[in-house]
């Protein structure tokens, strides 16, 4: 099994997809990875060899900011806005959406689940 930036990656999968397990890594990235290191993207996980995984973990580590330091930044960046108290640390601050999407109807992902309003008799 192979261990890159701290995440096994399934051993049955292709080495494209195995690598968006990675956080902050996605299709393109993987793509762009594999053709700089010049591993074939149809070989499985399990068929990597040790130099493949060391070409794969370098280029990661050199040049992508993946999982720890890529949440670690995510979240001292709203950190900053919600201390500059922009309207998009306000958003954030109060869980509902940053991005302009109505909420009268929908956002119940952010919102979380509905309240219930108790009638006093």
């Amino acid at each position: 099994m192979a261990r890159i930036a701290g995440v096994d990656l399934p051993k049955n999968e292709r080495v494209e997809i195995g690598l968006t397990r990675i956080f902050g890594i996605g299709r393109s990235l993987s793509t762009k990875i594999l053709t700089e290191t010049g591993v074939n993207p149809d070989t499985r996980v399990k068929n990597l060899t040790d130099e493949d995984i060391v070409k794969i973990r370098n280029v990661i580590e050199k040049d992508e900011k993946v999982e720890g330091d890529l949440r670690r930044e995510i979240a001292m960046n709203i950190k900053r806005l919600i201390d500059i108290g922009s309207y998009r640390g306000q958003r954030h601050k109060a869980h509902l959406p940053a991005r302009g999407q109505r909420t009268r109807t929908n956002a119940r992902t952010r919102k979380g689940p509905r309240k219930l309003i108790v009638k006093k008799k």
